[in-house]
């Protein structure tokens, strides 16, 4: 599909495009709550809400515009279900990676080599592996359930 079909290839960049906007978001909400003392749960809570809306919007007008057989209501319940499955797929994967990744930095990367630890390496690399399969699975999921109209869409415009 996405090796295939050029218009599925400029859905899923500007898919990541949005993600890497929504991740701004996340952690610029985040931070501008625990900077005025709302707690961490609460706060994240309210990051990871607007980040959702945040890209719920943005795919529905820019990477999926020709998505508008289901209403507006059911595609956000959808893309939200999708995310917060993928916030489950994402916080094993990171215990799992921690784990590993840590463990294997202590052994090659000794301490003081970069500006972080290698403990702080390695989490970051986990977060990155994690961010990519929850991408993933976030595009495909959402391109088969949330926006599955658009192939209707695209037939029934057809001759």
């Amino acid at each position: 599909m996405i090796l295939t079909d050029k218009k599925e290839r400029t859905r899923f960049l500007r898919f990541a495009v949005v993600g890497a906007i929504g991740a701004v978001v996340d952690f610029g909400i985040l931070n501008l709550l625990l900077f005025l003392g709302v707690s961490y749960l609460i706060s994240a809570t309210i990051s990871f809400i607007a980040a959702v809306l945040n890209n719920f919007t943005w795919n529905r007008h820019w990477t999926y515009p020709d998505s508008r057989s289901k209403p507006i209501s059911q595609q956000l319940t959808q893309f939200a279900v999708i995310n917060v499955i993928g916030i489950g797929i994402r916080i094993p994967l990171l215990a799992v990676l921690e784990k590993f990744l840590v463990h294997q930095a202590r052994i090659f990367i000794p301490d003081g080599f970069w500006v972080f630890t290698a403990e702080k390496l390695a989490q970051n690399l986990g977060l990155a592996i994690a961010i990519l399969v929850v991408m993933l699975w976030n595009f495909f999921a959402n391109r088969l359930w949330t926006y599955n109209d658009v192939d209707k869409t695209k037939h029934a415009a057809a001759p």
